[in-house]
C-alpha cells in the first residue's frame, strides 16, 4: 500500500505525546492485522452523529474491522443520520446556551448532542414507524431477532432507501450489513428506540418481550465467535471511549476462561482506547491497559496503546494511517 498525503503528514508530524501515541497504535494496528490477526472494535459516545461512517465504512469494506460492538446509540443514530441528514441543526455555540435556549429547542423537537441536534420527527419517528412494522411480524409470526437484525431488514426495505439523505457510502451501518459483520450491541434498552420498544410492549402493539433478544444472547453469541476465531487468529480490541460498549466484549476472555473454566483461551492480541476519561477511583473509562492484566482480559505481551483525546479528531486519523490515505 502506497502512503498518501494524510498519512504522510501524520508520520511527518505526529511525533510525540499523545499525537505519537495515535501513530504507534495506528502501525500496530496494521501490523496485527498484516499478521493474519482480526479487530474488534467498539463505539461508545455518539460517533454516529459524529459521522464516524465517513472512515469507518471504508475501514469496513476493506477487511480492517472483523466485528463490532457499539451502544444501541450508535446502532440507531448512523441510520437516523442516513435518512434525516438534511433536517439536523448544528449549534456551534452550544455552550452559550441558557436554559430557555434548550427548551426553545425541545418545543422545536430538536434534541441536542453536543453541537448538534437530532429531529425527532425526520429521525427518531420515521425510524420508529418502520422498525415498528418488523417488531410486530416478528412477534406475530413467534421470530425473535437481535436489535442489529432489525436494524438490518429495514434497510432493505425501498421505502426507507427512498428517504436515503447521505452517499449509502458513508453509513458503517450499511457496509457492516453488507459485510455481515458479527455485531454485539449490550445495553440496548438503553437508547431511543429501546425506549420505543419498552413503549410498544407495554401498550400492547409488540405482546412479546422476547421479540428483541436480549444481552445475555448477545454475550452467547460473542462467545461462540470469539472461540471460533481465536482457534485460527488473534483478535485485537480497539476502543473508542469506554462504558458497556467497550466493557462488555473484552470481558467475554475472563468469561471463558474462568467461568466456563476453559484452558488455553487467548487473551486479546492488541489494545488500544480512545478516551478522554481520565484516570481516577474505580473509573473504567480510564483505567489504564494495564490493570486489565489483572482481570485476564490482556496478557503482559499484548500491544497496549491508550490516546487521551478526542474520539471524533483521533479516530478518523487513525482509520486515515490503516487504509494508507
Amino acid at each position: 500500500m502506497r502512503a498518501q498525503p494524510i498519512t504522510n503528514f501524520i508520520k511527518h508530524h505526529f511525533r510525540h505525546f499523545n499525537a505519537a501515541a495515535l501513530v504507534e497504535a495506528a502501525e500496530a494496528y496494521r501490523r496485527h492485522l498484516d499478521s493474519g490477526g482480526k479487530m474488534l472494535v467498539t463505539l461508545a459516545g455518539a460517533m454516529s452523529t459524529a459521522e464516524l461512517g465517513l472512515s469507518l465504512a471504508e475501514m469496513i469494506r476493506q477487511d480492517k474491522v472483523h466485528a463490532i460492538s457499539c451502544t444501541g446509540a450508535n446502532l440507531e443514530e448512523d441510520v437516523f443520520n442516513l435518512v434525516a441528514h438534511d433536517f439536523y441543526e448544528r449549534i456551534p455555540h452550544y455552550r452559550d446556551l441558557t436554559p430557555q435556549d434548550e427548551k426553545a429547542l425541545l418545543e422545536r423537537h430538536l434534541n441536542r448532542v453536543t453541537d448538534t441536534c437530532i429531529p425527532e420527527g425526520e429521525a427518531m419517528r420515521r425510524i420508529e414507524s418502520f422498525i415498528l412494522e418488523e417488531w410486530m411480524a416478528s412477534d406475530a409470526r413467534g421470530e425473535r431477532l437481535f436489535p442489529h437484525e432489525f436494524f438490518w431488514r429495514i434497510l432493505d426495505n425501498p421505502r426507507l432507501q427512498a428517504n436515503y439523505q447521505i452517499d449509502p457510502k458513508d453509513s458503517w451501518l450499511l457496509a457492516a450489513k453488507e459485510k455481515q459483520l458479527p455485531m454485539f450491541v449490550p445495553g440496548w434498552e438503553d437508547s431511543t428506540l429501546g425506549n420505543m420498544y419498552a413503549g410498544h410492549c407495554i401498550s400492547g402493539d409488540v405482546r412479546h418481550v422476547h421479540t428483541v433478544r436480549t444481552g445475555i444472547e448477545y454475550m452467547i453469541e460473542l462467545a461462540n465467535w470469539y472461540t471460533e476465531t481465536s482457534a485460527t487468529a488473534s483478535i485485537g480490541f480497539f476502543q473508542i471511549g469506554g462504558g458497556i460498549a467497550g466493557d462488555f466484549p473484552i470481558c467475554v476472555v475472563p468469561m471463558l476462561h474462568q467461568d466456563l473454566r476453559r484452558e488455553n483461551v487467548p487473551v486479546w492480541g492488541y489494545f488500544c482506547q480512545i478516551s478522554d476519561s481520565t484516570t481516577s477511583y474505580g473509573s473504567y473509562s480510564g483505567a489504564v491497559p494495564n490493570e486489565k492484566i489483572t482481570w485476564g482480559k490482556l496478557g503482559v505481551e499484548t500491544p497496549k496503546f491508550i490516546i487521551e483525546s478526542d474520539a471524533s479528531i483521533v479516530a478518523p486519523l487513525m482509520f486515515a494511517c490503516i487504509l494508507g490515505w
